[in-house]
């Protein structure tokens, strides 16, 4: 059998630890039935993981938490990287070359393929297309979790993405020293952030946001948590679909049915 090239270009490779914490998090969450159903033991897909493995095995630790027998695979286009993470393999760990394609042994299928930072570097007429290959790869209830995030992964933002289509939008923000939630404009996913314009939803959407927030300003003599419970509150009120409740709001997240946030035109 030809060994299929992988799909996809090497990323710039930046990474830090603890950086993708807050979709971790959410995997772990509100997520965590998807590694539960599985009836043999998970595979979760960190694709793209960069220049350093450091967030696939802090994968591995959170997850663990969720199914003991959940295994973490780093897949990498660039083959010196993924030979540099292999000294790190250990039971439920390991590292391939691959790209979209996710390739895996015995052709088994990921229950989720977390992919961060890498559909930044394309053009957003590619989005789709690397939706479609990666989507196609997917475990029954599988997820594609196409993400960005700040350096430090105070702010980030992912699609959750099914064979069918993209299902949601999650916002996440560090909340101490938040200024106002629009900031999050800056790390939306490649699918939205040259769509944060008058005219589209997801500029209604952080407009409204912002204007949430300044109007809960009276509740900051509470601390910033209440003020964010209380924007997120009015949010849902105005109509906005949110599909979770005040025990994410707590943590600085929201996530909203993409149908409310999809581009007029395009993925």
């Amino acid at each position: 059998m030809t060994q299929q090239r992988p799909v996809g270009v090497i990323t710039r490779g930046t990474t830090n630890p603890n950086r993708l914490r807050r979709c971790d998090r959410w995997l772990a969450g509100p997520q965590a039935w998807r590694l539960r159903r599985s009836p043999g033991p998970p595979v979760v897909v960190d694709l793209g993981y960069g220049a350093s493995p450091v967030t696939a095995v802090e994968l591995h630790d959170r997850l663990r938490a969720v199914r003991p027998d959940v295994e973490v695979v780093g897949i990498e286009i660039d083959p010196d990287r993924v030979a540099a993470a292999r000294p790190l393999e250990r039971p439920g760990l390991g590292f391939a070359v691959g790209g979209f394609e996710v390739p895996l042994p015995g052709d088994r299928r990921p229950v989720v393929v977390r992919a961060f930072n890498v559909l930044r570097q394309y053009d957003a007429s590619e989005v789709a297309g690397a939706w479609a290959t990666t989507t196609a790869r997917l475990a029954p209830d599988g997820l594609l979790v196409d993400g960005t995030c700040d350096e430090l992964g105070r702010l980030a933002s992912w699609v959750a993405v099914t064979p069918e289509g993209p299902v949601s939008l999650t916002l996440s923000w560090r909340l101490r020293g938040l200024d106002r939630p629009g900031v999050v404009a800056e790390r939306l996913p490649k699918a939205l952030i040259h769509r944060n314009v008058p005219g589209e939803p997801v500029h209604r959407l952080l407009t409204s946001l912002d204007e949430a927030w300044a109007r809960q300003a009276p509740q900051a003599a509470y601390g910033i948590r209440q003020r964010f419970l209380s924007a997120a509150r009015s949010m849902r009120d105005a109509g906005w679909p949110l599909l979770d409740g005040p025990s994410r709001w707590r943590l600085g997240e929201l996530t909203l049915a993409w149908d409310a946030v999809a581009p007029h035109q395009g993925p």
